[in-house]
């Protein structure tokens, strides 16, 4: 690998930390009933949005260079469904998903 190439992933990996930890100082502030807290029926609340976007880490940065897009074990749909998770089981699997983006990269 290049210094440029270098210079360029890690300053990649820098926003992403940048990024992830912006999202859980604001994530630390709610309670279990605000993560689950929804405006209207047609829209998504936080623990909804958190489940996706490890649903989509999952399925892009597993296999990474391999594979590409949905995963055959992923159920998209699921994410969708709020099962009223603890606030913990959320963040880990927030942790999950940023796992694999972070190894991968």
């Amino acid at each position: 690998m290049t210094n440029y190439e270098k210079e360029y992933l890690s300053i990649a990996i820098g926003q992403f930390k940048h990024f992830k930890e912006r999202a859980e100082k604001g994530i630390q502030q709610l309670s279990e009933e605000e993560l689950h807290w929804k405006p209207s029926e047609e829209s998504n609340n936080i623990a909804i949005i958190i489940k996706h976007l490890s649903g989509n880490m999952h399925s892009r940065w597993v296999d990474f260079l391999t594979t590409d897009g949905e995963k055959s074990y992923r159920d998209r749909d699921l994410e969708f469904v709020d099962d009223n998770e603890s606030k913990e089981h959320i963040m880990q699997i927030w942790e999950e998903g940023w796992k694999l983006l972070f190894n991968t990269m």
